[in-house]
């Protein structure tokens, strides 16, 4: 039962401020990672190649699969002739993998996160579903399990199936396909991994580190993110990456190929507030980065987060609910806790407000029946910006708003048996002089 709608004041349109901010990428998006509310968009339900930036769905499903017992961060890799020689591919971003070579999964996860090594992936691929065949139904199947829309994946590392076929004889797909999504698909997905698995960042944001260190195949590997702030303090090393780090960045992906053209998936985070960006098929390695400093300014200089409800908020002319059978004849009703949400400067009340109430609680005659605890939930409050004006939400799990919970403020206790009894003789003899009184009215 929807009972009440509640707008606040009008703004500007966020269309109109957004206008101005001119990406060169066929497709981007940056959205607030906490909520999922979209900032700005350009063509981001265009369906595009994502290239590495695949390689989030295998991390997933690695995090997922460790999480679940399946796979051991210590548990070892035997390494094929195949894969072997597919690692030693010159023209692919890789680490050096040694025929009957024994490399744990950790070290595997380094090298597909950090040098983004695609033989390393295929071979996590093989851990996790025993085939990069029948990994692929993984990644696919999840896809769909989280919400997204426009995808469709053929390969555990985003290159292109022709670059998989000069080193395996079976394939998904055919030989020219490569890993497609839109731009807010690939938000949602990177959304679901910070959100499930956080500890994504703990190497994400690595500049550097030495693969299987200590043995014949210790590999020095620099992240493809040249944004990344850890960068800073390796800056005699990396002195031409200093333009591009960027505060507070510390994920997630980079990714190229010919068709898919230069991409990247960014999140940074200051001061507790944290955004996700992307653009996908910028013109060169730099210009992806050039383009997100661009979309990220535009977040840290224009939104921040703000309490939009504040926690025990009562909506005006519905403060409380009548009561049937309750000691008393009606109990307060407020909002379980606050509603925080990034919001653009200056516009922080420019929302509305639906309460809902929950139809197994309320009668007929729209009363809660006694006894009720306190904090025992009634219904929703849902806040969202005004539609004409607002981007929207990711649609990760059918959300596309922020609801909290409205519940009892207080305790009502059921009334006994002889005072309801009385109660209802009262409303008898009520009921029958209001009758009678119509009754003798309508005789003169």
């Amino acid at each position: 039962m929807i009972i009440f709608l509640g707008t606040f004041a009008g703004i500007n349109k966020v269309e109109a401020e957004t206008a101005a901010l001119d990406v060169k990428a066929a497709g981007a998006i940056l959205v607030d990672e906490q909520t999922g509310r979209i900032l700005f968009e350009k063509n981001s339900e265009t369906v595009l190649g994502i290239a590495s930036m695949t390689k989030m769905m295998t991390e997933y499903l690695l995090l997922e699969a460790i999480k679940e017992g399946k796979v051991k961060w210590d548990q070892e890799y035997i390494v094929s002739p195949e894969l072997s020689k597919m690692s030693h591919d010159e023209d692919l971003s890789n680490v050096y993998l040694r025929v009957e070579g024994k490399y744990k999964v950790e070290d595997l996860y380094s090298a597909m996160a950090i040098e983004s090594a695609n033989a390393a992936t295929v071979a996590i691929a093989e851990i996790v579903a025993g085939s990069e065949a029948k990994f692929v139904e993984l990644m696919n199947k999840k896809a769909a399990e989280i919400g997204l829309e426009k995808y469709k994946f053929v390969n555990s590392s985003g290159l292109n199936n022709r670059d998989m076929l000069k080193h395996f004889p079976d394939i998904v797909g055919d030989p020219d396909e490569e890993n497609v999504m839109s731009a807010k698909d690939v938000a949602i997905l990177a959304s679901r991994l910070l959100h499930d698995f956080p500890e994504v960042l703990e190497t994400s944001s690595i500049p550097e580190k030495v693969f299987a260190e200590g043995t014949e195949d210790a590999f020095v590997m620099d992240n493809w993110n040249w944004m990344l702030e850890g960068y800073k303090k390796i800056a005699d090393r990396y002195p031409n990456y200093q333009q591009f780090v960027y505060d507070g960045l510390d994920g997630l992906k980079t990714g190229s190929t010919p068709f898919a053209g230069y991409n990247f998936t960014g999140t940074a985070s200051r001061d507790g507030q944290r955004f996700i960006s992307v653009v996908m098929n910028t013109g060169s390695q730099t210009e992806r980065f050039r383009e997100t400093r661009k979309i990220l300014d535009f977040a840290f200089n224009n939104f921040k987060k703000e309490e939009i409800i504040p926690k025990h908020y009562q909506v005006k002319g519905n403060k409380t609910l009548p009561v049937t059978k309750g000691k008393e004849d009606q109990v307060k009703i407020y909002t379980k806790d606050a509603v925080n949400m990034v919001v653009k400067n200056g516009e922080k009340d420019n929302f509305q407000t639906t309460l809902t109430l929950d139809k197994k609680k309320i009668n007929k005659q729209g009363e809660l029946t006694a006894p009720i605890k306190k904090g025992d939930k009634v219904g929703t409050l849902t806040v969202q910006p005004k539609e004409a004006e607002s981007l929207g939400f990711l649609t990760e799990n059918g959300q596309s708003n922020i609801t909290v919970d409205v519940i009892a403020a207080e305790d009502v206790e059921k009334s006994n048996w002889f005072v309801l009894v009385m109660r209802g003789i009262g409303g008898f003899f009520g009921d029958l002089w209001g009758g009678i009184s119509s009754t003798v009215k309508g005789w003169f």
